[in-house]
Formats: C-alpha cells, structure tokens, sequence
C-alpha cells in the first residue's frame, strides 16, 4: 500500500510539474510596424514587448508608412542593437500600399483636401516632388545597423510564425496593415491560427477632432494609407481583434516622462532622450495593451471596417452594432478600447525603458 501511495504521489506531481511548465510557457508576439526613426512613438513601441516576464518576441516585420519601408527597418535593426536585442529578427516587408499610391494621394489632396501627415509620402509638407517608389536609404543620424534583416519576407516571416506556434501568437499591428493583408491572401489560414490581432487606428468622430484638436493626430493614417489592405484584415477570421483608436491620442510623451525615464542612464534611455519627440503615445499603448489587456478600463464591442470607396472617407473608419451592421459582409466583431489606467501604463513604460536592455 505504502508503494502503491508513493507511486501515486509521483505521479501528482509529474502531473503538477507538467501542468507547471505548461503554465509557464511564454506568450508569443509579432510587431508590425513602419518604424519611424529614430526615436519616438514607432520605434519605443516596441519596449513593451522586451525583457518582459513570460513574454517572447518573435520578430518585428516592417511595412512602409510613416517612413519608407528601407530607413524604418534600418532604425528598428538599430536601435535593437543600441538594446543588446539582436535576438529578435526584423523582417523587411510592403514598400508601398496594395492599392494606394503617390500619384493617386496627390490627386486625392486635390479633390477632397490636405492630408495632414502623408509619412513617407512627404510627412507634414508637400507631396508634389515625392517619388512614386522607394529611394535609396539616406542618412541615419543614429548611425547605419550592422544587424542584417531576416532573409525571408514580412509575410512570409508572420506565416511561418503563426503556424510554428498555432493559436498562440499574437500580431501587434501598429502601422499600415499591408503585410498583414499579404499573409491573409498568401495564407487564408493565417489570421485563424493567430491568437489575436491588437492593431493601432480605427479613429472615430475623426472629422470633428480634425477640427477642436491636432488634425495630424485625427487623420487615422494607418488606415488611409492603405484602406484596401486594412479592410481585408479586419475581415480576416481572427479568433478577436481589438483596436486601440482614439484612446491613444490621450497620452502624451512630455518632457517630464523623458526625464523620470533619463533617470536611470543606460545606451537605450540616452538613445530616447537624444530622439526625444513629443507625439501620442499611440503605439507604446498598444503594445502594453497586447502584453496586458487589465490596463483596459473600458471599451465596446461593435463591427468595423474600412472604407474604400474613393472619395472624401477613403480609409476612415465605420462601426454598426448588431442591430444594423451590413449581412455578408464578412465584417467581424471588434473591441474598441475607450479608456485605460494611464497612471499604470505610464509607470510600467518608464520600468520598461530603463530595463530594456538585453545582454545579446
């Protein structure tokens, strides 16, 4: 009987042990982003996701959008060097929307009005001399990477991904959606075998922002930059997608947020504060909102998408409740986040930058 019950004990905790390590298995994250740099709320977007318990970074695939595709993978493969993170790959993706293009955004200006920040396409200036393809890198006042990219391409990197950990990877997408939209018709199976999609855009009420507050920042430029490519995302069947919208207009980096986060110098705390730039913490919240969904206070589940009819509301926008939402669409449910604890997110931030770096 004695053997009988410690057989039977070494059995419960092998059974324990198992259930344990399986607890504790990471959560896998992709980012994918037109890394604006150096510095600012592009490139610190992706502190959340490093030298964080129970997190492991996958890679970061970078799209064109607020950058050309080729300076904002050099700054990201930067910086991961300045972090000791050269762990993490970056894989090179969309150089240019699916649809969109220059010469159709300047038409558009002509027709319907300013795009406020056109990114690559001429930031807050004009478009009229941008060339219709990506130039040549240029220079890098953060100084030229020597970590390569990844050999594979951005979709093909996020598929593989996917599959190599089925429904456990979540893609955190905080730029144009054009990779994401490549691996959705590469792949139809992709976006199901994900976790979920946490994406940054899909503003509301937009116009009426454009006007009482910063335009820039009411543009949604995310989405317009390549609405055909956001459309077919938020279509996709992904097990729940959650938008974090105009929640992240809210929060700002300050100069007082740079100095609690100088206050601890390491490469990376000197890197930000030479690049110091005072814009929305738009794609820091949605990364910490990936990594931890409780600072979520509140928000509302309702159908979205994107239009991309040409015209005047090319790329916003548009949410229906049950009641209304167009049939046979394809449209799926969406979490839009409304509120969330600043004070909580701001203090895990600053933890987060002083202690980004790797040892890699």
């Amino acid at each position: 009987m004695r053997h009988f019950i410690l057989s039977a004990l070494s059995a419960v905790c092998a059974l324990t042990g198992l259930a344990a390590a399986a607890s504790a298995a990471p959560a896998y994250f992709i980012q994918d982003n037109d890394y604006l740099g150096p510095g600012g709320s592009d490139i610190q977007s992706i502190i959340p996701l490093l030298n964080r318990p129970g997190v492991e970074l996958l890679g970061a695939t970078v799209t064109m959008g607020d950058d050309w595709e080729n300076a904002e993978s050099a700054h990201i493969r930067r910086f991961l060097e300045i972090a000791h993170q050269t762990q993490v790959p970056v894989a090179d993706g969309a150089t240019l929307p699916l649809v969109n293009s220059v010469a159709a955004t300047r038409l558009r200006e002509q027709q319907f009005g300013i795009v406020p920040w056109k990114g690559a396409w001429g930031g807050t200036g004009s478009i009229a001399h941008v060339p219709a393809t990506q130039p040549p890198l240029g220079d890098m006042p953060d100084g030229r990477p020597h970590l390569a990219a990844d050999p594979l391409p951005a979709a093909l990197f996020l598929i593989r991904a996917v599959h190599a950990h089925p429904h456990q990877v979540t893609i955190v997408a905080t730029g144009p959606l054009t990779n994401l939209a490549l691996a959705i018709r590469l792949d139809p199976t992709f976006a199901e075998t994900a976790r979920q999609l946490v994406f940054m855009g899909g503003l509301l009420d937009s116009s009426m922002m454009s006007v009482t507050g910063n335009a820039n920042y009411a543009s949604d430029f995310n989405m317009i930059t390549d609405p055909e490519a956001a459309h077919i995302t938020l279509t996709a069947p992904w097990p729940s997608i959650t938008c974090v919208g105009n929640v992240s207009n809210d929060i700002m980096m300050t100069h007082d947020l740079m100095d609690r986060i100088d206050s601890h110098h390491t490469p990376v705390t000197d890197y930000l504060k030479r690049f110091y730039a005072a814009l929305p913490l738009w794609d820091e919240l949605t990364s910490a909102i990936a990594v931890d969904p409780t600072l979520v206070t509140k928000s509302v589940t309702a159908y979205m998408d994107i239009d991309t009819r040409d015209g005047m509301d090319y790329g916003h926008a548009h949410v229906w409740p049950d009641s209304t939402a167009p049939k046979g669409m394809g449209l799926r449910k969406v979490k839009i986040v409304q509120s969330v604890d600043t004070t909580r997110f701001l203090n895990a931030f600053v933890t987060q930058a002083q202690n980004v770096m790797g040892t890699h």
